[in-house]
C-alpha cells in the first residue's frame, strides 16, 4: 500500500484556549475523595475485634471504564504519596484487550519497580512471596488499576499494615474483608463544564450555558464522553455548543447496549463519523497496538502510510480526545474506547486486511530489533552494513538511544510477542519477531539481566514448535528454558526439560541438540549428586562427539567425565579423563585449557595419594599456563603448587612459589589479590 497522509481538517494543535491536547487533567470528585480519606482513618475488623491487622488496608474505587476512576485513583495517591516513604507501585491487572493480567507478571513488574530481583521462571507463589517479603520493612502505596477479581489484589496484598494499597475495579472486590466500595458515578454539573472550558474556552460556554448544561447531562457527566465531546468542539472554533448537542440527540441509541454504556457510545460515534476515512481505517486498527501504547512506527506500520503522516494523524487522535500523550512521544489507546474500536474493526475491515494490518506492524517491529542489536556492533561489521541500507527512519543515532527505546518499548514489545504467537497464522513472523526481540535484550541487557523476559520469551517459542510440529525449534527452546532453570536452582525441572529436549532432538534428527541435551542431563545429574548417571550421560554425549570428530567438544566431556569420577572417588577413570582432556586442548593449541586440564589430574593424583606424580603433573600444568601468558592462572598453579610442596615437607620451596603468586597477582592490572579456583565443572569437591 502507497503511503497516504491523514488530515483532520484543523484538528491538530491545542485550542485557543489553550489547553494543551491529549493531557489529561482532573476535576471535581471533592465528595469520592474525602469519603476515601476517612475510609483510610476508619477502624478496620480486625482493629473493631481487638487485634492488629495483618495486612494492608485496601481502598477500593469502582467504576466502568471511562468513569474516571483512574484518574480518582491518581488523584488520590498524588495525595497521600507523602506520607509513604518507600514510593508509589503502580500494576495495571487487566490487558488492553480485557483479559485479565497473569499474578505472576504483575508480581514480577512490581519486584523489579522495588528493584528486587526475580528469578527467571518462578511461578506465582513464589514471585507473590517475595513480594510479600519486599514489602515486609518497606512502607508503599500500591496502586493496582483495572482489577479483574478480588483473586488478583489479594494474592498481591502486602502483609504489612504500614502499606496502602488503592484498587481499581468495575465491581465490588468480594472475598476481601473489609473493603467498602467508593463508586465513581458522572461528575457534577460544574465540574463537567470544567471540563468541556478546558477544550473550548469560555466563550462559548458563557454564551449558552445551558446548552453546556444540555450536553453535560447528554454525557451523563461522563468523563470520557466530556473528553470527546470537548476534543470534537476544539477542532471546529466555529461550532457552537448547541451544534455539538443538537448533533448528539440526532444520533439514535444502540438498544443492545447497556443504558450506563451508551453516552460514551454515542460522544465516540459523534467524533469518529467525522473523521476521514483514512484516519478512521487507522483509528480502528489502533485496536491493534500490543499493550495499547503505539507510536508513529506502529501507527505507520498498521495503516500503511509514512511516519510523519502517522505522527501528524496521532496528534490529531490526542486533540480529540481519542488517544492519550504517555512519554516518548507514544500515545495510548483508553481503555474504555478498545472495545469499541474492536467492534468498528470487526465490522468494517476484512479479516484478511486486519491480518495484514497486524503482519506490517509486527514486521516492522522485527526491523527496528534488528537496527537496536546492530547498532551495538561494531564498525564495519556486516550488521552494521545492513544497518546503513535501512531508510532512516529504522536507524538508531548510537547504542544509547537504541537501549533507551528498547528499554521504553520493552512491555510494548513482550506484548507483541504474545500477541503474535497468540494469533497462530502468523507463526513464522512471530518466531522471527521472538528471535529479534532475545538478540536485541541479550545485546543491550546481558542474558543475566534479562534472563526473566528471555524466559518468557523462550516459553512462546515453544508453544509456537509445538503448535506446528517444529522438533527442532522445540528442542532448542527447551534447552534453553532448561538453562535457566538450571541457573535459578531448579535442577529435577531442567532435568526433565533436557530429557524432553533429547526426545525433540531425536525426532528431529538434530545431532547438536542431542548431543547438547545429554551432556546437560550429565549436568544435572551431577548438580544433583549422582555420579554415576552423570558419568553415563557424559558417557553417551562424548560417543555422538567423537563419532563426529567434535575434538573441542571432545576435550570439555573428558573433563566433565573426570570431574564426576573425582566425586565419585573413581580416581583411575578420574585421571585417565583428564589426561585425555589435556591431550585434546593440547592437539586444539589450547595450552591454558591445557595447563587447567594437567592440574585437575594433578589434583586426582593428590587425592590417590601419589603426591610425587602431583607435583611433576603441577610443574608441568605451570610451564603451559606460562606459554599461555595467562597471568591469573600462573598465579593459581604456583599457589596449588605450594600446597603440593608443603605436604611433602618442602616449606622453603612453597614460600618460593606463594611469593612468584603475590608478585604475578599483584602486577595484574585488575587481578584481585586472592587468585581464583581451577575447577573444569562444579565447584563441589
Amino acid at each position: 500500500m502507497t503511503d497516504q497522509a491523514v488530515d483532520f481538517g484543523g484538528a491538530g494543535g491545542a485550542d485557543r484556549s489553550g489547553a494543551r491536547p491529549g493531557r489529561r487533567r482532573f476535576y471535581g470528585r471533592a465528595r469520592e475523595l474525602k469519603e476515601l480519606r476517612a475510609d483510610i482513618a476508619r477502624a478496620g475488623l480486625d482493629t473493631l475485634a481487638g487485634r492488629p491487622s495483618p495486612r494492608a488496608r485496601v481502598l477500593l474505587i469502582a467504576g466502568r471504564p471511562g468513569s474516571g476512576r483512574t484518574a480518582l485513583a491518581e488523584e488520590l495517591v498524588g495525595d497521600l504519596a507523602r506520607g509513604y516513604r518507600d514510593g508509589v507501585l503502580r500494576a495495571r491487572l487487566t490487558e488492553p484487550g480485557g483479559e485479565p493480567v497473569p499474578v505472576e507478571r504483575a508480581a514480577r513488574e512490581l519486584l523489579d519497580r522495588l528493584g528486587v530481583p526475580a528469578p527467571a521462571g518462578a511461578g506465582e507463589d513464589e514471585l507473590t512471596q517475595l513480594l510479600r517479603g519486599a514489602c515486609a520493612g518497606r512502607r508503599v502505596l500500591l496502586l493496582l488499576d483495572d482489577a479483574a477479581s478480588a483473586e488478583q489484589v489479594d494474592a498481591l496484598l502486602p502483609d504489612n499494615p504500614d502499606c496502602l494499597v488503592v484498587a481499581v475495579a468495575q465491581g465490588p472486590l468480594t472475598g476481601i474483608p473489609g473493603v467498602r466500595p467508593c463508586t465513581v458515578g458522572g461528575l457534577d454539573a460544574k465540574s463537567a463544564i470544567e471540563l468541556l472550558d478546558g477544550y473550548t474556552g469560555s466563550v462559548r460556554i458563557t454564551v449558552d450555558p445551558q446548552a453546556a448544561e444540555t450536553l453535560a447531562e447528554l454525557c451523563a457527566g461522563q468523563p470520557a464522553a466530556l473528553v470527546l465531546a470537548g476534543g470534537w468542539l476544539a477542532a471546529r472554533p466555529m461550532s457552537s455548543v448547541a451544534d455539538l448537542t443538537k448533533r448528539l440527540r440526532a444520533l439514535a441509541d444502540e438498544p443492545e447496549r447497556p443504558v450506563a454504556a451508551r453516552p460514551l457510545a454515542r460522544a465516540f460515534r459523534l467524533v469518529y463519523e467525522a473523521l476521514p476515512a483514512p484516519a478512521a481505517r487507522m483509528l480502528r486498527l489502533l485496536a491493534l497496538a500490543p499493550d495499547g501504547t503505539a507510536d508513529a512506527h506502529t501507527a505507520s506500520a498498521l495503516a500503511g502510510c509514512s511516519v510523519s503522516a502517522a505522527r501528524t494523524a496521532l496528534e490529531g487522535f490526542a486533540a480529540s480526545g481519542l488517544v492519550h500523550e504517555a512519554d516518548d512521544e507514544r500515545y495510548e489507546v483508553p481503555g474504555c474506547l478498545m472495545p469499541l474500536l474492536r467492534e468498528l474493526l470487526d465490522t468494517e475491515d476484512r479479516p484478511a486486511e486486519v491480518q495484514l494490518a497486524r503482519a506490517r506492524m509486527l514486521e516492522r517491529t522485527v526491523r527496528l530489533l534488528q537496527s537496536c542489536r546492530a547498532v551495538t556492533e561494531p564498525e564495519g561489521s556486516p550488521a552494521r552494513r545492513k544497518l546503513a541500507g535501512l531508510p532512516r527512519a529504522l536507524r538508531f543515532s548510537g547504542p544509547e538511544a537504541a537501549a533507551a527505546w528498547l528499554r521504553t518499548r520493552q512491555p510494548a514489545l513482550l506484548a507483541a510477542a504474545r500477541v503474535a504467537v497468540a494469533d497462530g497464522e502468523l507463526d513464522t513472523l512471530a518466531r522471527r519477531l521472538v528471535a529479534a526481540l532475545v538478540r536485541a535484550l541479550a545485546a543491550h541487557r546481558g542474558t543475566e539481566e534479562a534472563a526473566p523476559e528471555l524466559y518468557g520469551l523462550h516459553q512462546l517459542v515453544l508453544d509456537v514448535a509445538e503448535r506446528r510440529g517444529l522438533h527442532r525449534e522445540r528442542a532448542a527452546a527447551l534447552l534453553n528454558l532448561a538453562d535457566l532453570d538450571a541457573r535459578t536452582g531448579r535442577t529435577t525441572d531442567a532435568l526433565v526439560r533436557y530429557r524432553a529436549a533429547l526426545d525433540a532432538g531425536r525426532l528431529a534428527n538434530d545431532p547438536y541438540a542431542i548431543s547438547r541435551a545429554m551432556e546437560s542431563v550429565g549436568g544435572a545429574h551431577q548438580e544433583l549428586g549422582d555420579w554415576q548417571r552423570a558419568a553415563d550421560w557424559y558417557g553417551r554425549a562424548l560417543s555422538q562427539r567423537l563419532a563426529r570428530d567434535e575434538r573441542a567438544d571432545q576435550a570439555r566431556l573428558y573433563g566433565r567425565l573426570g570431574a564426576v569420577h573425582t566425586y565419585e572417588g573413581r580416581y583411575g577413570e578420574a585421571l585417565r579423563n583428564w589426561r585425555a582432556a589435556a591431550a585434546g586442548y593440547r592437539r586444539l593449541g589450547d595450552p591454558a585449557g591445557h595447563a587447567r586440564a594437567l592440574s585437575e589430574a594433578a589434583r586426582v593424583q593428590e587425592y590417590a595419594g601419589r603426591p610425587q606424580e602431583s607435583l611433576r603433573t603441577c610443574e608441568e600444568a605451570v610451564e603451559w599456563a606460562r606459554r599461555a601468558k595467562d597471568v591469573r592462572l600462573l598465579a593459581a598453579l604456583q599457589l596449588r603448587l605450594a600446597d603440593t610442596l608443603d605436604r611433602l615437607g618442602d616449606p622453603a620451596a612453597a614460600r618460593l612459589h606463594r611469593a612468584a603468586a603475590d608478585q604475578l597477582l599483584g602486577t595484574g592490572s585488575s587481578a584481585p589479590r586472592t587468585a581464583y579456583e581451577i575447577r573444569s565443572a562444579s565447584a563441589k569437591d
